[in-house]
């Protein structure tokens, strides 16, 4: 076998391999040979089938594997030699495809673009400032209130039913006059405003007091679950057994139980906890985009020019979707790249690769553990369908990926902060959030 280089020019490579036709009659004997003691065919016992016929018979599919490998095996051995990581799949291509026959030669063209070498970096120059947010009386309080709510009861009350306010209800359903299916209860609890029923019917039952009775008509949505029902109007015969006013739980010891804590001094620091939790998240995003942007500037290098291409097109794509919310699927004319989806290409390109090369040198990688746990984040925007989610990324290696991605880029700007000199500044939250919507108009 012989690998001819033509072409060297920047990172684009380009190879010319020869396959003697010698070497694959070699590889397709050798495989008949390894399978010959297994194959049972008419008039033959199993194993003495002659080499003659098993080569009619099974000649041209064993010959097509073998080219198959041998070319794997060149472009393997290829890249083991010269040390090129390819950027994109490489093109692959059988010269004079069309007037080969069995007993010439095979010419394989073989291109790509290879990856850049990545040059060192001194992180010691790199300086970083962390924004450091402590979470206010104002907004402490603010989040008790908030559990509060969330922990009130009900007590019945004198007069109309109001938005917010619980009613104690008897319900039955009907379409075209006829009950249906899941569609009565009685005694049911329903807080007027929590758009737990289909949209029109909790709006129907405000002005309402205890023994009152009232058709409420409504029409199911054509998206609703059941299709019997779906887009079909119907009418629920309710009557009001009850009208009880929201009350507020008390912000005490017995509350801070309720939510997990020992009493209210404890509850009081796992919410300033949390709080300021939030504010981590939001000043990591700030740091890490402080960081990218020193990095940006200090490292230069060849991008691969199909990788950058790709990438631009990719962004000119989302942005387009998200001015444009409207189209739906990708059923619309193509989205041309212009010089600034070209710009932010080419530093997102630059700035994966150097990522990607540091987390590799330093030995950075994404656990199971992590990986599992991003996974089942993502899962509870799916409620009741969580385990059919994980099934599907792990089943879907562009999914895994897309997961996986964010999670090492992350472990790996982690690493580099440690090496950089982070000092650290106290500011409000208003400040905070003025520097996060900054990451937006940048």
């Amino acid at each position: 076998m012989q690998v001819t280089e033509t072409l060297n020019e920047g990172l684009k490579r380009a190879y010319q391999i020869t396959i003697p036709a010698t070497q694959l009659e070699e590889t397709v004997n050798t495989k008949l040979k390894e399978a010959q003691p297994e194959i049972e065919m008419k008039g033959f016992r199993k194993g003495k089938v002659p080499m003659a016929l098993l080569k009619k018979q099974f000649g041209p599919k064993v010959l097509g594997e073998a080219m198959q490998e041998t070319v794997d095996s060149a472009m393997g051995k290829h890249f083991e030699e010269t040390g090129d990581k390819p950027a994109m799949q490489p093109d692959v291509k059988m010269e004079d495809g069309e007037n080969w026959k069995e007993g010439d030669d095979v010419v394989v063209s073989m291109s790509y673009e290879a990856l850049p070498a990545i040059p060192d970096v001194d992180l010691s120059g790199v300086k970083l400032e962390r924004l450091v947010v402590k979470a206010s009386e104002e907004e402490l309080n603010e989040a008790l209130e908030n559990l509060t709510k969330s922990a009130q009861d009900f007590a019945e009350k004198e007069g109309q039913s109001e938005n917010g306010d619980q009613i104690v209800i008897d319900f039955l359903g009907k379409v075209d006059g006829e009950a249906f299916d899941g569609g009565a209860a009685e005694d049911y609890p329903l807080v007027l405003g929590s758009n737990s029923f289909i949209p029109g019917f909790e709006d129907q039952l405000i002005g309402l007091s205890a023994g009152d009775e009232k058709n409420v008509e409504v029409t199911f949505p054509e998206e609703y679950g059941a299709e019997n029902l779906a887009g079909k109007p119907a009418v629920f015969e309710c009557k009001v057994k009850a009208v009880k006013g929201a009350v507020a739980a008390e912000l005490n010891d017995e509350l801070a139980k309720k939510f997990g804590a020992e009493d209210l001094t404890a509850l009081k620091a796992n919410v300033t906890e949390r709080l300021e939790a939030e504010y981590v998240g939001a000043a990591r995003a700030v740091l890490k985009r402080g960081l990218l942007d020193q990095l940006d500037d200090i490292v230069s290098f060849d991008l691969p020019p199909s990788l950058v291409e790709a990438e631009a097109k990719q962004i000119a794509h989302q942005l387009f979707h998200e001015e444009n919310q409207d189209v739906e699927g990708h059923d619309h004319p193509e989205i041309e790249a212009t010089e600034e989806h070209n710009k932010l290409a080419e530093r997102r390109v630059r700035l994966g690769l150097l990522l990607a090369d540091l987390g590799q040198k330093q030995e950075i990688s994404v656990t199971d553990a992590e990986f599992t746990q991003a996974i089942m984040n993502q899962a509870r925007q799916y409620p009741g369908q969580e385990r059919q989610f994980f099934e599907f990324v792990q089943q879907n290696p562009q999914m895994r990926q897309q997961i996986q991605a964010p999670l090492f880029e992350d472990k790996v700007v982690d690493w580099v902060a440690e090496q950089a000199d982070v000092n650290e500044k106290e500011v409000s939250k208003a400040d905070l959030e003025e520097a996060v919507k900054a990451l937006d108009e940048e």
